[in-house]
């Protein structure tokens, strides 16, 4: 099997952002972004995903950080379309319910190439650790858009916005891992019926 890496480099007036990855890895993370508690989050998709990252970002922090994070998200997107290629013998689908202490959260995603978010949570609190809890769905729209997947994100507790947030990015990072894999019994069979994803 091919290697299933990428890098992409996007450069606006806005922000310069480098996102590396390796879908194949051991949860590697170099993550230099200005905005620790995303790093966190991050850090959580890698580890618990088995996925590499590498991401360096310069963004107009001095305004909020809307822009950084959105371009975030959309610099990932962009570097899984190419690192998954083809997706032929893939499973295609992924899931994960994860817990933290009285959170839980459950994410279901699609590598349907066809783009779609649906995110049901309700932040406990409108920042942790001075991040912005809005833009996490700026987030996750911006890898969206640009990955082309399927993403359903849902809260279903939680009082602690903290544990909120950490188990929806550990759930997308398991239900990533559960979608990248290859499953031997495809072969390299494309895994749609249309012939194409």
């Amino acid at each position: 099997m091919a290697e299933r890496q990428a890098k992409v480099e996007r450069n606006t007036l806005e922000t310069q952002i480098t996102v590396s990855i390796n879908l194949d890895g051991s949860g590697q993370v170099k993550l230099n972004t200005g905005l620790p508690f995303l790093e966190h989050m991050l850090d959580q998709v890698a580890r618990h995903g088995l996925v590499d990252l590498d991401i360096v970002a310069i963004g107009d922090l001095h305004i909020d950080a809307h822009h950084t994070v959105e371009d975030i998200g959309i610099t990932i997107g962009q570097a899984l379309t190419q690192a998954w290629g083809d997706k032929k013998g893939l499973r295609r689908y992924g899931h994960a319910y994860v817990p933290l202490d009285e959170a839980l959260s459950r994410v279901v995603l699609d590598l349907s190439g066809r783009p779609g978010l649906t995110m049901n949570c309700k932040f406990c609190s409108g920042s942790i650790g001075g991040f912005d809890t809005q833009l996490f769905f700026e987030f996750f729209q911006g890898l969206v858009n640009h990955s082309n997947m399927t993403l359903h994100i849902d809260n279903l507790s939680g009082k602690n916005s903290h544990h909120q947030a950490e188990t929806i990015f550990k759930a997308f990072g398991r239900a990533l891992r559960m979608a990248v894999e290859v499953d031997d019994r495809m072969g390299d069979a494309m895994p749609s019926t249309k012939g194409s994803l």
